[in-house]
């Protein structure tokens, strides 16, 4: 028994974090997701905008400790908004939200006097434009028909990625990726991810959404990268911020944002390659 607890105890220091709740945890999303999408997908659409809520809500936290004044109300109220417009009006509804919503933030920090208004206003646009419109696109795979089958297909990308990578990086990690930014992630994991997730995305266009394998292996391929730059923006932001984790929610993750990181930026190329798909096909 202690031997297993030793072996579980070094897991946990060479990866990062721990690894039994944030399996529990995983577990625990993967359940909610796919419950949602199946039997009442607006639930989802509600389970996606919470979730990037409490990543503003993390952020905006984060931001206030480097003395960025942005507020949580109007960038939560923005948030939902743009998550609404989404579900009704799909990507018009995302694109015309987000440059109805950014003036107004722009008007409301504005009101505050023009001291510190280029940082602040960063800082909105940022959080508006990093969470709520890359968040917009989970919502956009989720809204047609076959929402389910895009929703599963990005699942498996981003989780054959985050699994094969932590895997291959614990066993065989010895090269640091981005030692400054990000130091337990190495070019072993990120070659572990990439094969494995070519092939999950393979898998997953030829018996699932039916389309040709070799451009799910690409797709796989573009999303190992997309969640990997996630991944680092997010570390960055940390770092730049001068924290360590940018929340608690989740045991074995961290907070929110930590746990979709990965998925913001890959959720756009997906969509976008199976709206080029429909367009062409």
């Amino acid at each position: 028994m202690s031997d297993l607890h030793s072996l579980n105890e070094a897991i946990n220091k060479k990866a990062g974090r721990k690894l039994l709740p944030s399996i529990a945890v995983s577990l625990s999303l993967l359940a909610l997701i796919f419950l949602t999408m199946k039997y009442l997908p607006i639930a989802f659409a509600g389970v996606v905008t919470v979730a990037v809520l409490l990543s503003v809500r993390e952020l905006t936290r984060a931001f206030k400790t480097a003395e960025f004044e942005v507020s949580l109300f109007q960038l939560s109220l923005a948030t939902t908004a743009l998550m609404v417009s989404t579900w009704f009006g799909g990507v018009a509804g995302l694109a015309v939200a987000t440059a109805l919503l950014l003036p107004v933030l722009y008007f409301l920090i504005l009101l505050k006097g023009i001291t510190g208004f280029v940082k602040n206003s960063t800082a909105a646009t940022f959080t508006l434009l990093y969470l709520g419109f890359l968040g917009g696109f989970l919502i956009l795979l989720a809204r047609p028909h076959d929402g389910l089958l895009n929703i599963a297909t990005l699942v498996i990308l981003v989780g054959c990625n985050d699994t094969f990578a932590y895997i291959f990086g614990v066993l065989l990690g010895k090269h640091p990726l981005a030692e400054k930014i990000s130091p337990k992630k190495t070019w072993e994991g990120f070659a572990g991810g990439l094969v494995f997730t070519a092939i999950g995305g393979a898998l997953a266009f030829r018996y699932m959404l039916e389309y040709n394998p070799i451009i799910g292996a690409a797709v796989g391929v573009l999303c190992v990268i997309t969640a990997t730059v996630g991944d680092l923006i997010e570390s960055a932001l940390k770092r730049d911020l001068l924290i360590k984790d940018m929340g608690s929610l989740l045991p074995g993750h961290g907070g929110m944002l930590d746990r979709l990181d990965s998925a913001l930026l890959t959720a756009p190329s997906l969509w976008c390659v199976l709206e080029l798909i429909k367009r062409f096909s």
